[in-house]
Protein backbone atom coordinates (compact mmCIF):
# COMPACT_ATOMS: atom_id res chain seq x y z
CA UNK A 1 0.00 0.00 0.00
CA UNK A 2 1.41 3.37 -0.95
CA UNK A 3 2.07 6.18 1.50
CA UNK A 4 -0.63 8.35 -0.06
CA UNK A 5 -3.22 5.60 0.42
CA UNK A 6 -2.20 5.14 4.06
CA UNK A 7 -2.51 8.88 4.70
CA UNK A 8 -5.92 8.93 3.04
CA UNK A 9 -7.17 5.99 5.11
CA UNK A 10 -5.91 7.60 8.33
CA UNK A 11 -7.62 10.88 7.49
CA UNK A 12 -10.87 9.12 6.57
CA UNK A 13 -10.87 7.06 9.77
CA UNK A 14 -10.23 10.14 11.91
CA UNK A 15 -13.04 12.02 10.16
CA UNK A 16 -15.36 9.04 10.74
CA UNK A 17 -14.55 8.88 14.46
CA UNK A 18 -14.96 12.66 14.75
CA UNK A 19 -18.39 12.51 13.10
CA UNK A 20 -19.53 9.65 15.33
CA UNK A 21 -18.27 11.44 18.44
CA UNK A 22 -20.03 14.69 17.53
CA UNK A 23 -23.31 12.87 16.92
CA UNK A 24 -23.02 10.98 20.22
CA UNK A 25 -22.17 14.23 22.02
CA UNK A 26 -25.30 15.80 20.57
CA UNK A 27 -27.43 12.82 21.58
CA UNK A 28 -26.10 12.93 25.14
CA UNK A 29 -26.59 16.70 25.42
CA UNK A 30 -30.15 16.58 24.11
CA UNK A 31 -30.83 13.72 26.52
CA UNK A 32 -30.28 16.11 29.43
CA UNK A 33 -26.85 14.99 30.59
CA UNK A 34 -24.65 17.85 31.78
CA UNK A 35 -21.27 18.24 33.47
CA UNK A 36 -18.73 15.43 33.83
CA UNK A 37 -21.36 12.81 33.03
CA UNK A 38 -21.58 14.24 29.53
CA UNK A 39 -17.93 13.35 28.93
CA UNK A 40 -18.43 9.78 30.18
CA UNK A 41 -21.55 9.19 28.10
CA UNK A 42 -19.82 10.76 25.11
CA UNK A 43 -16.90 8.31 25.32
CA UNK A 44 -19.23 5.38 25.99
CA UNK A 45 -21.45 6.11 22.99
CA UNK A 46 -18.57 6.93 20.66
CA UNK A 47 -16.49 3.84 21.31
CA UNK A 48 -19.56 1.62 21.57
CA UNK A 49 -20.71 2.70 18.12
CA UNK A 50 -17.23 2.29 16.64
CA UNK A 51 -16.85 -1.22 18.12
CA UNK A 52 -20.28 -2.33 16.88
CA UNK A 53 -19.56 -1.02 13.39
CA UNK A 54 -16.12 -2.64 13.36
CA UNK A 55 -17.69 -6.00 14.23
CA UNK A 56 -20.39 -5.61 11.61
CA UNK A 57 -18.03 -5.92 8.65
CA UNK A 58 -16.59 -9.35 9.54
CA UNK A 59 -20.03 -10.54 10.63
CA UNK A 60 -21.45 -9.56 7.26
CA UNK A 61 -18.67 -11.37 5.42
CA UNK A 62 -19.26 -14.50 7.50
CA UNK A 63 -23.03 -14.35 6.97
CA UNK A 64 -22.68 -13.97 3.21
CA UNK A 65 -20.29 -16.94 3.06
CA UNK A 66 -22.73 -19.08 5.07
CA UNK A 67 -25.63 -18.18 2.80
CA UNK A 68 -23.55 -18.77 -0.32
CA UNK A 69 -22.49 -22.19 0.99
CA UNK A 70 -26.05 -23.25 1.76
CA UNK A 71 -27.40 -22.31 -1.64
CA UNK A 72 -24.45 -23.36 -3.81
CA UNK A 73 -24.67 -26.50 -5.89
CA UNK A 74 -22.15 -29.32 -5.72
CA UNK A 75 -18.89 -28.90 -7.57
CA UNK A 76 -18.68 -30.62 -10.93
CA UNK A 77 -15.84 -32.95 -9.99
CA UNK A 78 -17.26 -34.15 -6.68
CA UNK A 79 -19.50 -37.09 -5.98
CA UNK A 80 -22.30 -36.56 -3.49
CA UNK A 81 -21.93 -38.54 -0.28
CA UNK A 82 -24.77 -41.02 0.12
CA UNK A 83 -25.81 -43.41 2.84
CA UNK A 84 -24.51 -46.90 2.13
Amino acid sequence: MSDNMKKLLIILSLVFVLCVSLVSLGIAYVGGIRGVGLLGIWFFLTFGIVVVLAQGIPAGILFVSFVRTVFSSLRKGEMPVGAA
